[in-house]
């Protein structure tokens, strides 16, 4: 029994007490040892390799885009545009007046061509031709600003590139005559036509969009929305007013600005345009389109009003 026993024992312990002298020896173990090193070697560049990864991607993707920005991209070619507008314009607007017809939104369509490099297209309203406008200045910036939360959020949630804004218009289409009127008696003070509206206590005034929207040298701006068909719907006067403060308020970007008002045929977009926008400016009117061109190089930062040539006192709608 005790040769067995000693067996045992001489075989259990070199394994374990032995391992030093057999290390000395260069025995054996040194294969091991190589392998435990390549095994630490190879873990800590899977690691690094790993944190690379994580920290240089984003990093890489926002470096490419902005390089891709500043390089300048293609235009969405011309036969893609025209196919876009085609089928948005299938549905005539004669079904649902709300729709654009085909030559208002070619109207639209050929000053977004005509941008340098790309677009800033500020829209107020989301509407059937949200996700065109978007496709149609897909190399540039495009905003939009609607009355209502819940759409603003289904179309973040179905189209997370697009950038929306809700906004609570605190006007209304009965109140056209009163709000026209104040905004003249305060043309001075808070309804300057030249001001940060971020700022403004103008009731007119839309003030409450995130702070770098007033900061955007906005190329073209569409006032499509809020609703302005019945009596207290809010109306599209705080989205004039405030389209043609942008427009003169621009320090940087190109010193004209294009802004469309669709349905201007009705009494609160028509006779707001002519006060906030000005006949002068009026260059077509298309259907129900009214085209707009505002430069800002017309208008000094103490500008006190709006038009060269001011509507009358009365508040009377233009013929």
């Amino acid at each position: 029994m005790k040769p067995t026993t000693n067996t045992k024992f001489i075989l259990l312990h070199p394994s374990i007490h032995k391992a030093p002298a057999l290390a000395g020896a260069g025995v054996g173990l040194p294969h091991s040892h190589h392998r435990l090193r390549l095994l630490t070697l190879l873990s800590l560049f899977s690691f690094a390799l790993t944190f690379s990864l994580f920290t240089t991607l984003p990093y890489t993707k926002t470096t490419a885009s902005a390089t891709t920005t500043a390089a300048g991209v293609h235009p969405l070619p011309k036969p893609v545009s025209d196919a876009l507008i085609y089928y948005a314009g299938v549905v005539s607007n004669s079904t649902n007046p709300s729709r654009m017809s085909a030559a208002e939104l070619n109207s639209i369509a050929a000053v977004l061509r005509r941008c340098s490099a790309s677009c800033n297209f500020l829209v107020f309203g989301l509407t059937h031709e949200t996700l065109l406008w978007h496709a149609l200045n897909i190399n540039g910036r495009t905003t939009f600003v609607d009355e209502s939360a819940y759409f603003v959020s289904k179309l973040e949630e179905n189209h997370p590139e697009i950038e929306a804004y809700d906004v609570q218009f605190t006007t209304k289409v009965s109140d056209l005559q009163e709000l026209i009127a104040y905004a003249r008696s305060e043309i001075r003070q808070e309804c300057k036509p030249v001001q940060n509206l971020l700022f403004s206590e103008c009731k007119l005034a839309i003030n409450d969009l995130p702070n770098h929207v007033y900061d955007v040298p906005w190329d073209v701006i569409l006032v499509d929305g809020p609703r302005g068909y019945f009596p207290k719907a809010p109306g599209r006067l705080s989205a004039v007013f405030t389209a043609g403060v942008l427009a003169r308020s621009k320090t940087t970007g190109a010193g004209e600005t294009h802004v469309f008002v669709h349905e201007f045929d009705r009494e609160v977009e028509k006779l707001s345009s002519s006060e906030f926008l000005c006949s002068e400016n009026l260059v077509e009117t298309v259907g129900l389109l009214g085209h707009f061109v505002v430069d800002e190089r017309n208008y000094g930062g103490d500008s006190v009003q709006f038009c060269r040539n001011p509507p009358s006192a009365a508040v009377v709608l233009p013929e």
